[in-house]
């Protein structure tokens, strides 16, 4: 069996490896085989002996952990076994702390480090206390309008309105046992978020041709609980249009996306959002527009599952409870839910979702004829440089299919049949040369 997440093999043992140890402790323990070697092959060990009383007497003394030290023979070769129990406490080696991730050993540093030191000791990083903060940190303006909204939603009591900040703030769970406040407290009401948190702020830019292409941005700041409706607000003012077209003698100046499900895309981001990590970014492009936020979708999740029924777990529990109760979000998982029914109530192609670079992307396309999304359908290759080359020129013949992609008669029919039958074509006339394709007339409405 080769080396993985559990398993590791020494040929011999080095004081060393007691690295080795922590990690696995750290992570979800393992065992670690001396006397093999990367391939797992016996190659034996001499002082066997020796080693069963020293292993376990150092797991005890550098790392306070106890380890099943177990001795095996395979002809005239001995190994020896090393059990490593995961730990409900983190385990240092002389200071640092290390992590099994794959066949790999890490040593954690940084916002990782505290990350991981927070949840062995089952904490978020929400329901970190900051002893420092006072009630001066806090924005009665923020906590009044807060209450308004969710008394309007009928989600707390109007006695709430009596109580004072600190008792309403305390019922919210954002205080602690000793009245201290939470960093969740300062994230949703506080004056200066970023002073405690220094990725709590929203980055919008808009692209021309590229991602290099950086024409304007904008940051926006505060606290997050007011967030969404702020960047809501840049963007209709500075960065969308509202295209106009009449129904009847009736004028509709809709905004270029759903904003029902832009919203929601918005909100999920920074109730989702690793604190630990970098900010919130927003590319605006002619064609698209991308959030992403940093954080993975919990080990339960998928985004496949995200967009059937699934129960709703946030990252940040406290945060998502406020947000809850002012009336922004749902407590029944249906976020997901939501953008893709505003998309189809607009007309518009699902929003393409997708785990990267330890984060989360939503990306909305005005319409699906672009190389990205037409690759989801399953298409050959030149099926999409027929549909991009229609789109370029307006329309297509069988003759032209041909002459590019240089294929014979029947193939281009039924590569264009394929295309008609997936709804993404409409064929004009029936037959004979006067027979043409063109991109499906959608009234910007996608399905695939």
């Amino acid at each position: 069996m080769a080396e993985n997440q559990n398993i590791e093999y020494k040929e011999t043992w080095r004081d060393e490896y007691l690295k080795w140890i922590s990690g696995f402790a750290n992570a979800q323990g393992g065992k670690i085989f001396i006397g093999m070697d990367d391939n797992g092959e016996v190659s034996g060990v001499e002082d066997y002996k020796k080693l069963m009383d020293e292993i376990p007497n150092k797991a005890v003394n550098h790392l306070g952990l106890v380890v099943d030290v177990n001795l095996h023979k395979k002809g005239n070769k001995h190994y020896i076994e090393i059990n490593v129990p995961v730990s409900t406490v983190p385990i240092p080696y002389h200071g640092a702390y290390h992590y099994r991730s794959g066949s790999t050993k890490q040593e954690l540093k940084g916002s990782v480090l505290h990350k991981f030191l927070l949840q062995k000791i089952g904490l978020s990083w929400e329901q970190q206390v900051v002893p420092t903060a006072t009630l001066d940190d806090i924005d009665e303006d923020v906590v009044k309008r807060f209450l308004q909204k969710a008394i309007s939603n009928n989600r707390i009591s109007e006695h709430a309105a009596s109580s004072d900040t600190l008792t309403l703030l305390k019922n919210l769970e954002l205080l602690n046992d000793k009245g201290e406040f939470l960093l969740a407290a300062l994230l949703l009401f506080g004056k200066r978020p970023k002073k405690y948190a220094p990725a709590a702020y929203f980055k919008i830019g808009r692209f021309g041709r590229s991602h290099s292409d950086l024409l304007f941005q904008d940051i926006v700041e505060g606290n997050i609980l007011d967030m969404a409706d702020s960047v809501v607000e840049i963007l209709n003012r500075k960065y969308l249009i509202r295209p106009i077209s009449y129904e009847g003698l009736l004028r509709k100046e809709p905004l270029e996306y759903p904003e029902k499900a832009l919203k929601e895309a918005i909100l999920n981001s920074i109730i989702h959002k690793d604190y630990h990590s970098t900010t919130i970014f927003l590319r605006i492009y002619d064609s698209q527009l991308e959030i992403w936020n940093p954080g993975k979708l919990p080990d339960s999740l998928t985004v496949d599952l995200l967009k059937s029924k699934h129960n709703s777990i946030p990252r940040n529990r406290l945060i998502a409870d406020v947000f809850f109760m002012a009336g922004y979000i749902e407590a029944w998982g249906r976020g997901i839910d939501i953008m893709l029914e505003g998309c189809r109530e607009y007309g518009m192609p699902e929003p393409l979702i997708v785990e990267e670079q330890d984060g989360v992307s939503v990306s909305f396309l005005k319409d699906i004829y672009t190389e990205e999304y037409l690759k989801d359908f399953g298409l050959e290759d030149r099926n999409v440089k027929a549909l991009l080359y229609m789109k370029q020129s307006g329309s297509i013949t069988n003759n032209k299919y041909q002459e590019l992609f240089g294929v014979s008669k029947r193939t281009a029919t039924n590569d264009l049949q394929l295309l008609v039958e997936k709804d993404l074509i409409t064929k004009i006339g029936t037959t004979g040369k006067g027979t043409s394709y063109t991109l499906r007339q959608r009234g910007n409405k996608g399905a695939k």
